[in-house]
């Protein structure tokens, strides 16, 4: 990831727009900020939620409140709590997340 072009601000994550993204079972709301070719996401996962797909993008993730379960297309499993963070390189390993007990987390992709 190179940041260019990108003046110092600050983002007050309580005024920015929420979607809400339906996964398999559960729900994800996002509220997202993009800074050029970067996507910047404060992400909220319900008790419950399994993604709906097999992500190949790159991101740095970390986890703010909760429990986020990462199982990678090759069979491993990662377990995320407060304060821990995963990063992954665009195409590298596919992945996808699930939580029994809802997320609350920081991405940067």
């Amino acid at each position: 990831m190179k940041i260019t072009d990108i003046p110092f601000g600050t983002t007050d994550w309580s005024t920015v727009e929420v979607t809400e993204h339906v996964g398999t079972t559960g729900k994800a709301f996002w509220r997202t900020r993009q800074f050029g070719h970067i996507r910047v996401r404060l992400l909220e996962y319900t008790p419950g939620y399994l993604a709906d797909h097999w992500c190949e993008k790159g991101h740095i993730l970390f986890c703010l409140e909760g429990q986020l379960d990462t199982e990678l297309a090759d069979g491993r499993k990662f377990t995320l709590t407060p304060g821990m963070s995963y990063q992954v390189a665009d195409q590298a390993e596919p992945h996808r997340s699930c939580t029994a007990l809802g997320a609350k987390l920081f991405v940067v992709d």
